[in-house]
């Protein structure tokens, strides 16, 4: 199928009198001729029978024979990887393909590992520089992918994801699976960001994928107003355990910080009115977070406990309990949510507490500085928001709600 040999064109001399080594690669009836690079050795060097070149007389000045050994070597074992690879994977051959591997040895190593390991290793890597909560979504874009391809018995390679691919894998999200447009847009997200990294490794040439596009819609922000936050901060809970769920929930309120930040808060983060510490998801050094008055006197309940600052629980069960604290607290206004699936619009209407999970403690924080008057700066050098549309939301919310505060105010003074 495919045949390497290395000969020495004699009739070919270059200035300084050596002869350039060939390689005759044969495959499928067809021949690529093609000098080694770099490798010339005179005549009486080269050893036809072990296609090699010998080592020099005792008084004959070095010609690099080592070197060059090693290098046909490689492009010995090259070649036999393009075999094995074109024997496992069912490719075509073709001179084009030859060449691209041997120019880009990481080619072969694509090939020899397929489309799932090298994801798998592009996990492993980007846990070493990414934050937990992006890797796991990561995780699940990889798992959504390969239940996509098990379900429809496909064996895919980097060479098929293109615009077929994007729009059978797009009328299984949203007719097999019924997922939302945002969680669509996310994996197809994570899924250009692999083939994005894929590419600069050299596992692949293909470029399809940057022209995917999903569209991932703006949703609500729900957060708790100023009255909800403390109605839910004074209830006097019975169950010692919603207690110290409700002070991490309202001490994220206070400060703007996320969950895996609140539970990694030690003591030691606690310098006079500030909270110093990195951020976890942004990795921002020494981050500094003012305390409040409330969020002070939640520390102080815990200090000299077992706690040191706030009493820690799972994700999953903070997320059950707080609903249910919020639900004891009589957080119950009717609330709107509209989510699209394919450009299916759907309207929901929920009690307010079975939407309270830990991330609306962060929006809750910024949506009342803003009503409150706090500059954007400031909220922003708190939360660390990078990117200016996702603050925008919470501005027109605030916006809108100072607007209505002032059409019953002034609008009905003097009348």
């Amino acid at each position: 199928m495919i045949r390497l040999r290395f000969y020495l064109r004699k009739d070919l001399r270059s200035t300084d009198g050596l002869h350039h080594v060939f390689m005759d690669i044969a495959f499928n009836g067809n021949r690529i001729r093609k000098p080694v690079p770099g490798v010339k050795v005179k005549t009486n060097h080269w050893i036809p029978d072990i296609q090699r070149v010998r080592r020099p007389g005792k008084n004959e000045s070095y010609n690099f024979c080592e070197e060059f050994n090693l290098k046909l070597e490689e492009l010995h074992a090259f070649v036999t990887e393009i075999k094995k690879s074109v024997l496992v994977n069912n490719h075509s051959l073709s001179e084009e393909y030859i060449l691209e591997r041997l120019q880009n040895p990481n080619k072969i190593k694509a090939d020899r590992k397929d489309f799932w390991a090298i994801y798998e290793e592009y996990i492993f890597l980007s846990s070493t520089v990414k934050a937990k909560n992006t890797i796991k979504g990561i995780t699940t874009a990889f798992k959504f992918l390969k239940n996509y391809c098990s379900e429809n018995r496909i064996k895919i390679n980097f060479e098929e994801v293109n615009q077929t691919f994007f729009e059978r894998f797009r009328k299984y999200a949203f007719d097999d699976r019924n997922v939302g447009d945002n969680y669509f847009a996310k994996i197809i997200s994570s899924l250009k960001a692999f083939m994005s990294w894929a590419h600069e490794c050299n596992y692949h040439s293909n470029l399809a994928y940057k022209k995917f596009k999903a569209t991932e819609r703006e949703t609500e922000v729900i957060y708790l107003t100023i009255d909800e936050l403390f109605t839910l901060y004074r209830f006097p809970f019975t169950s010692r355990k919603l207690s110290h769920v409700k002070d991490f929930y309202c001490f994220g309120c206070f400060t703007g910080l996320r969950f895996s930040d609140l539970v990694s808060l030690r003591s030691s983060h606690i310098q006079g009115d500030y909270i110093i510490k990195t951020i976890q998801k942004t990795q921002e050094l020494n981050s500094k977070i003012p305390l409040s008055v409330h969020a002070k006197e939640i520390l102080a309940r815990y200090r000299d406990t077992v706690y040191e600052t706030l009493p820690k629980i799972s994700h999953q069960k903070f997320n059950d309990y707080i609903k249910e604290c919020c639900r004891l607290a009589g957080i119950n206004q009717p609330t709107t949510v509209v989510r699209f699936s394919g450009g299916e619009r759907t309207e929901l209407v929920f009690p307010k507490w079975k939407l309270i999970t830990s991330h609306t403690a962060r929006k809750t924080f910024v949506t009342n500085s803003l009503i409150l008057g706090m500059k954007e700066m400031v909220i922003r050098n708190i939360t660390g928001h990078k990117k200016e549309e996702n603050f925008k939301r919470y501005v027109k919310i605030a916006d809108n709600i100072k607007k209505h505060e002032i059409e019953n105010t002034w609008n009905t003074a003097g009348v």
